[in-house]
């Protein structure tokens, strides 16, 4: 990683790694069990992840639309809260890897030091700004839908830590959180076809992430919505082929991840039926699916790969979870997130390193 010279990141990089005891050869028997689950020990080594960069402010790649030269400020005055992690998105799904890392194991920081970064950044004085950004005529779809479900989600891991600090978090997120909900809303009926990418804009991916927080906090129109949106856009849905994935540098499976939001919108029955139209080939319990290979980590795109196989694993989860005669799923799953976990590294190359532990962190919070 280049142009690091934050105490803070030397810091807090120290204190993990001297924490971290024995992670390295958890990770080398990763492949060995095909079976791994997110205990303290691993939780260490994610969580050095996103605090190595939430306050690194370059490289960054800022993504606005200009509207005159006034708009030409730095990430940092732009997104006091969120300029680090090279993106927007990646710097708000990293707080979303603390968070709920913290939330589960308290002990990770014992010294405070991250929770004395989340104290500085997440204040009602820097969502102002956030919110400001967003409230921009020329920005009011920044990161559609993508960056919108990771807030979502940060949101719901507040919501749901029962911890002072946590709930002042939450508490000053709301409104921002709020904004991007009726953006939301405003957006699905305008939606007329379902974006299918293997990247950020794909619209199932982002109502999946979305209909979580919104259940949690308890969003009965949000939630209706979703699910409105969600039948219109993929109950019609039928024989996804998987031969034709991955695209060379998918971090999401647009077959898998309709699949899994569907798993959550429809009754088991219902389910079943569409899935036996959708993805037939999953019921077949000698189904094969590899995992992605990536032959250049420094590379941006390429480095997607990666995540694809923890994004393909969270799906094979979910959905094996809604229909037990599935469960040969969980194997392949577990072959995913063994086959890409020993790359898991602060020492890897920034482009990957600055977003994968969040992928990696998502797709273990779905093991069972």
């Amino acid at each position: 990683m280049k142009k690091v010279t934050l105490v803070s990141f030397v810091l807090i990089t120290t204190l993990f790694f001297s924490a971290c005891r024995n992670i390295s050869s958890k990770a080398d028997r990763a492949e060995d069990s095909r079976v791994v689950r997110l205990d303290e020990e691993l939780a260490c080594r994610i969580i050095a992840l996103p605090t190595h960069c939430l306050e690194v402010e370059y490289p960054n790649k800022l993504g606005q639309v200009l509207g005159s030269e006034e708009d030409l400020k730095s990430p940092k005055a732009l997104r006091p809260i969120f300029y680090g992690c090279f993106d927007w998105h990646s710097s708000v799904h990293g707080y979303w890897s603390i968070v709920e890392l913290l939330r589960q194991y308290p002990s990770l920081d014992t010294a405070g030091i991250v929770r004395d970064l989340l104290n500085r950044h997440i204040t009602p004085e820097n969502v102002a700004v956030e919110m400001a950004f967003f409230n921009d005529k020329n920005n009011t779809s920044f990161e559609r839908t993508y960056g919108w479900a990771w807030l979502f989600k940060l949101q719901e891991s507040l919501t749901l830590w029962q911890d002072p600090d946590a709930q002042r978090w939450k508490a000053a997120l709301q409104p921002l959180a709020d904004l991007l909900v009726e953006r939301y809303k405003e957006y699905l009926p305008k939606l007329v076809y379902p974006i299918r990418a293997g990247q950020h804009d794909n619209s199932a991916f982002g109502l999946s992430l979305s209909l979580d927080y919104a259940r949690t906090v308890g969003d009965k129109s949000f939630e209706a919505a979703i699910v409105e949106h969600g039948q219109r856009l993929f109950a019609k849905d039928e024989h996804c082929d998987l031969a034709y994935e991955p695209s060379g540098y998918d971090f999401l499976s647009p077959c898998l991840e309709e699949a899994y939001l569907m798993s959550k919108i429809l009754t088991k029955a219902d389910f079943r039926e569409w899935l036996l139209q959708f993805m037939p080939q999953l019921f077949d319990d000698k189904f094969i699916l590899e995992p992605a290979v990536v032959k250049d980590r420094t590379d941006g795109k390429l480095v997607h790969l990666d995540g694809l196989n923890y994004s393909r694993a969270a799906c094979l989860y979910g959905i094996s979870a809604k229909l037990p005669e599935l469960k040969h799923l969980k194997s392949i799953a577990d072959h995913h997130i063994a086959f890409a976990l020993p790359n898991l590294s602060t020492q890897d190359d920034y482009m990957g390193s600055h977003w994968l532990g969040t992928f990696a962190l998502y797709a273990l919070s779905h093991v069972h």
